[in-house]
């Protein structure tokens, strides 16, 4: 083929870029990256030098799981802009995917929270639970379950109004309250960990501060180990880093790592891990 020499084979910009050949011959079969050339009698797949930018774009974006979708717009950002990454378009994108991502693992969570409670109070104790804001049970303890898991529904929500946001606030105090007077330390630490992680995601540092130490407090006071107390440290590296003090918000996270070696189920290590890397900053763990 004439002018191939010049050009790129698949295996040589498979290397280059980081991918596999097989996910560049993937990238062309849905019109996501289309190589320079292809040999009509062998099939081979030639790529130009320039379009190595736009490969490591793409296992970049993908590496996130951004959707194939976006990684398109992000694309013809950076081929428009002729900087190689998209600019200002990108950072959008990710902005958003990151907040998408923090809702997904925020309902995680409170799935991971809402199963405890059915282990520990019974499933009969949950049967009757309607969605926020309906008619609380009269029992003390099914209205402590409730208002926490309304609280969850709210954090899982994209799209929150500010009276989402106050309803979520007034609703962790109101459990976190009514677990006080009925529930046990862990459903205490539980408690001042979701105050501080609505704080949090307001972007309040104090109180998020606050509800941290206390979480944390509870912990040591009681002999609470495992997820709680790794959670305990996460919150208040989380709150760390909404106050703007990364060097407290390392020092926590730290001792969540060490606290997460610790945690018996391998599922709920790897929850712990994931948590810490959705704060603003953190490095991947694992």
């Amino acid at each position: 083929m004439d002018g191939t020499e010049r050009l790129l084979t698949i295996g040589a910009m498979a290397r280059r870029a980081g991918l596999t050949a097989k996910a560049l011959r993937h990238y062309d079969r849905i019109g996501l990256l289309r190589p320079a050339e292809v040999d009509q009698d062998t099939g081979y797949r030639y790529y130009r030098a320039e379009q190595v930018a736009a490969a490591r774009l793409v296992r970049v974006l993908r590496a996130v799981d951004l959707p194939l979708d976006r990684v398109r717009e992000c694309l013809a950002a950076a081929e428009a802009a002729g900087d190689g990454d998209g600019g200002a378009l990108v950072r959008r994108v990710l902005a958003d995917h990151r907040r998408r991502l923090q809702a997904r693992l925020d309902r995680l969570r409170g799935a991971v929270h809402r199963t405890d409670h059915l282990i520990e109070e019974g499933i009969d104790t949950v049967m009757g639970e309607d969605v926020a804001g309906a008619a609380a049970p009269a029992d003390e303890r099914q209205l402590a379950v409730d208002l926490f898991n309304g609280v969850w529904r709210l954090l899982e929500r994209e799209d929150r109004s500010v009276e989402d946001d106050d309803r979520m606030v007034h609703m962790a105090h109101a459990s976190r309250h009514h677990w006080g007077e009925v529930g046990t330390a862990v459903n205490l630490s539980r408690g001042e960990w979701q105050c501080s992680r609505v704080y949090a995601v307001l972007g309040r540092a104090e109180p998020a501060l606050h509800h941290a130490r206390r979480g944390l407090e509870i912990c040591r006071a009681h002999a609470i180990g495992d997820w709680d107390l790794a959670f305990a440290y996460e919150a208040l590296a989380r709150a760390a880093a909404v106050a703007g003090d990364s060097e407290q918000a390392r020092a926590w996270t730290g001792q969540a790592l060490a606290a997460a070696e610790e945690i018996a189920a391998p599922e709920d290590r790897e929850l712990v891990l994931a948590d810490l890397e959705s704060i603003p900053g953190q490095p991947r763990f694992w």
